[in-house]
């Protein structure tokens, strides 16, 4: 499959969603499968490792307890940006639950994902928010146990990357009071515990005979 996508002219004769036509189909695909728009083209997730899941659970327990009131994070859910509604790790965005009743956030102070086997779609994913006004992206590379952030979107693009180590700390610029040191998230407890169980996968797949309706962004009356 992936060769037949290299072809320029069956790329170019890809049927492309917008958001809106998205918000139209069901949470899972035909195979049962969550999915997520990306540039018009909707993807199936991939199943998470559990060293995958439990640095995600900790990044979003960590800035949880520190965020301001006037923050909430969100885990594993949309973000709806001009071509595409993409379902982070986790994400800090302004305001408050209520504000996102009728809409998922459009922005974000904050987006995090987590690689574990190719951080690939990660990077390419981060023009998205680059061009969607986040301030900051980063991408934990687990089993490297290195961070890269992205900071300054400008034109679509971020104009700064960093590395960070174990040694060093996140620092949200945005938000000052998120401060999480990156020792902290791979713990021995956490990765020896994961790395053990790797070949194992969260299935993605819903109860038998459960297809819900995926949620539908409405317009705010004017």
């Amino acid at each position: 499959m992936a060769a037949f996508l290299d072809i320029p002219e069956v790329r170019q004769r890809l049927s492309r969603l917008s958001v809106e036509e998205y918000h139209r189909l069901d949470e899972y695909n035909e195979n049962g499968r969550r999915t997520e728009l990306i540039r018009g083209i909707v993807i199936e997730k991939m199943s998470k490792s559990p060293l995958h899941a439990a640095i995600a659970k900790r990044l979003y327990d960590l800035i949880r307890s520190m965020l301001p009131a006037e923050f909430v994070v969100r885990r594993e859910d949309p973000l709806t940006l001009a071509d595409s509604e993409p379902e982070p790790d986790v994400a800090m965005v302004r305001g408050t639950e209520a504000e996102f009743f009728q809409a998922h956030p459009t922005t974000a102070e904050l987006v995090i994902e987590v690689a574990v086997s190719s951080p690939a779609l990660d990077r390419e994913n981060a023009s998205l928010y680059a061009e969607a006004g986040v301030k900051e992206y980063s991408i934990v590379l687990a089993t490297e146990q290195r961070i890269e952030v992205y900071r300054r979107p400008e034109n679509g693009r971020y104009q700064e990357m960093q590395i960070l180590t174990a040694a060093e700390t996140i620092e949200c610029g945005s938000v000052p009071a998120v401060r999480i040191a990156v020792s902290g998230l791979f713990s021995q407890s956490t990765v020896i515990a994961c790395l053990r169980h790797r070949a194992l996968r969260c299935s993605d797949f819903p109860p038998p005979g459960l297809r819900r309706k995926r949620f539908s962004a409405l317009p705010k009356p004017k």
